[in-house]
């Protein structure tokens, strides 16, 4: 008995300096933020409990639109870098000429500090002088320019567009890593069997890297529903709110508005959705372990 109650407290030592970080970094601002989420708070120095009332306010405000604009904004984003990946994943993983290569180019975007690569996305995307209405006006698709970030559809996607090209190199990496884990006996039996590629790839590589591809897809999902810096950078939010995501509305409340109190009402909100979504995470990965059907 002494002996493991010795071991239990020399674990617990090992693990304190990890468990006061998490609490004071994570439980903490947590909890406060909950707690924040039930006042009236803002610039002045005291505030009131108001109970739901910013809950209230959340949906009187037109924020299920923000919701919805925010699942669909992380899905087409993530469904293109996952698609996107794997593809770059397969063609990297080929046996083909200079592979080595076609491996470095795909890191600039991922490499490239984001702020800049935004930034240049911008001036891509300018009517006057960008050069993706240059190159269309000059092969005659349109007849003059297009600002892109000036309307609400083209504004839209045009901020997918660039989650998905500083995503997809990360996705490509990952996928890229658990392809070549796969035994390569089985393509080699395959081969031997008169397997064609798109055959192998649907019946042994698909397979193999599933449990890659759910991981690294809720990883990616849980970057793309926080993601601020993209769409800040390139729109604000605009026009008209038409890119607006939860986490861009929250930032406006919070701190271009000064109303902490519907800010953090907010970011509950944020929270909770992605709880949900890491529930179902470990639920469809338990069920891979154990072999069942998700």
């Amino acid at each position: 008995m002494t002996g493991s109650r010795n071991a239990s407290l020399f674990a617990f030592a090992l693990l304190a300096p990890a468990l006061l970080y998490i609490i004071g970094i994570v439980a903490y601002p947590l909890v406060d933020t909950v707690n924040l989420s039930f006042t009236n708070a803002a610039l002045r120095p005291t505030y009131d409990w108001v109970g739901g009332a910013n809950y209230e306010k959340i949906f009187r405000a037109n924020f299920e639109q923000v919701i919805i604009r925010t699942f669909v904004w992380t899905f087409f984003s993530v469904l293109f870098k996952m698609v996107i990946g794997t593809l770059g994943a397969v063609m990297l993983n080929a046996a083909v000429p200079g592979r080595a290569l076609f491996r470095i180019l795909t890191m600039p975007p991922w490499i490239v500090p984001m702020a800049i690569g935004i930034f240049m996305w911008g001036w891509m995307y300018n009517g006057q002088f960008g050069m993706i209405s240059g190159l269309l006006q000059n092969f005659g698709l349109v007849d003059g320019p297009v600002a892109w970030l000036a309307y609400g559809d083209t504004a839209f996607w045009a901020t997918i567009v660039t989650d998905v090209w500083i995503g997809v190199p990360l996705v490509t990496i990952y996928l890229l890593a658990a392809m070549q884990s796969i035994p390569r006996d089985l393509y080699e039996a395959a081969w031997t069997d008169g397997a064609g590629r798109l055959y192998r790839f649907r019946r042994i590589t698909l397979p193999m890297i599933i449990p890659a591809l759910v991981t690294m897809s809720m990883l990616s999902l849980i970057a793309t529903f926080n993601s601020f810096d993209i769409i800040w950078i390139l729109t604000r939010g605009g026009p008209s709110g038409s890119t607006t995501t939860m986490i861009i509305d929250t930032y406006r409340v919070a701190i271009g508005s000064y109303k902490y109190g519907e800010g953090a009402a907010r970011a509950v909100m944020i929270c909770i959705f992605l709880s949900l979504f890491c529930l179902a995470y470990f639920r469809v990965v338990g069920k891979i372990n154990t072999g069942e059907k998700a």
